[in-house]
């Protein structure tokens, strides 16, 4: 999207925020419920789901579920998922005339059920994370510019839209500041891009308005700081993310409540990202292998401890695959780049 995303600036993605998609494959069916598209339709009658789809089953023991608007069936996110089995995404590839616009989606995932979720007066509108309580966060732009290059501004929603921007005299231009989870204590978790094009990590508490800094332990700080994204958060605290090591990676972490750091990076990919996180500790996001053209995602889930799970793909998107939020029953959500090239999301179930 023309949204800045906050991949892109990493790996070329795309213009706006995209979920990671996630997860292996079970040994169930896959059934396609509400399938894929970016426009998304207020409004609209319920519409059956589609029928099911046959797949392979790869590693993991996840079981995956095509999940979208039907008003666009070529570009859809899903990037959030509450204990509720509620879900934040959106449809729209950010291009100039097929804009981001966001949504939710609850049981049992029809057409019908689909809310359109916009900031007021935005261009465009991502909806990126939700908790147990209804309180939705997510980022917007005014702009959906031919260039790709727009302006973002974090946001919540808690009956009302309410704009926020970390306060910093030292702001990318244009502004490039998104909101990206919230756990039930209505804390936030995003970043901000500085001057120099340095993602900034923070939380925002949005019952107090007061800002923090996530920052690596020992790091450099001021302007030597490293880039470092806070993507999720849980209810105890515990922030999920990506940061740039010392060494110049791109890896994942999980910084505790307490302080305690914990790296994340999948062996030989040549980066690793978290995008969500449970109240168990659990972590999902995606990891690249290969550079360039020939560079392919793929799902990955880390648990306390260090137990990791790599190559977690939707059947039908292996090599392309992003997981991008967890609950607190193991459900995924993220997306897949499938054959034709059309970006699917995708609900996965662990399959006991």
């Amino acid at each position: 999207m023309g949204i800045s995303d906050r991949f892109a600036r990493r790996i070329g993605r795309g213009t706006l925020l995209g979920g990671i998609a996630v997860a292996a494959a079970g040994t169930l069916a896959v059934t396609a419920l509400a399938g894929a598209g970016s426009a998304l339709a207020a409004g609209k009658s319920a519409q059956a789901a589609s029928p099911a789809v046959a797949a392979t089953p790869p590693a993991g023991g996840y079981q995956f579920v095509e999940l979208g608007s039907h008003n666009d069936r070529t570009f859809n996110q899903l990037l959030g998922i509450n204990n509720n089995g509620r879900i934040a995404g959106y449809f729209g590839a950010g291009v100039p005339g097929h804009p981001n616009k966001g949504y939710t989606i609850g049981a049992p995932y029809a057409q019908g059920d689909i809310k359109s979720e916009n900031f007021p007066h935005s261009v465009q509108t991502q909806v990126t994370g939700l908790n147990d309580g209804g309180v939705q966060v997510g980022f917007y732009s005014t702009q959906n510019n031919a260039s790709g290059v727009n302006n973002n501004f974090g946001w919540y929603f808690n009956g009302s839209f309410h704009k926020v921007v970390f306060p910093t005299g030292n702001n990318n231009k244009p502004t490039v500041d998104q909101l990206l989870g919230v756990n039930d204590h209505d804390i936030a978790a995003g970043f901000y891009l500085n001057g120099s094009g340095i993602a900034r990590g923070y939380t925002y508490n949005i019952k107090t308005g007061k800002y923090s800094l996530v920052t690596e332990p020992g790091a450099p700080t001021g302007g030597k700081a490293p880039n470092l994204s806070a993507n999720a958060i849980n209810n105890a605290g515990a922030v999920a993310g990506d940061y740039t090591t010392s060494g110049g990676a791109t890896d994942a972490f999980l910084k505790l409540s307490g302080g305690a750091f914990h790296k994340i990076a999948v062996p030989g990919a040549s980066s690793t990202v978290a995008l969500g996180v449970n109240d168990n500790d659990t972590v999902v996001g995606f990891y690249t292998d290969g550079t360039g053209g020939s560079a392919t995602t793929h799902g990955f889930i880390w648990r306390i401890g260090g137990s990791l799970t790599t190559n977690v793909d939707d059947p039908n998107g292996i090599g392309a695959t992003t997981l991008n939020g967890i609950n607190n029953e193991g459900d995924i959500v993220g997306f897949y780049v499938d054959s034709k090239g059309n970006t699917d999301g995708i609900l996965a179930f662990p399959a006991f």
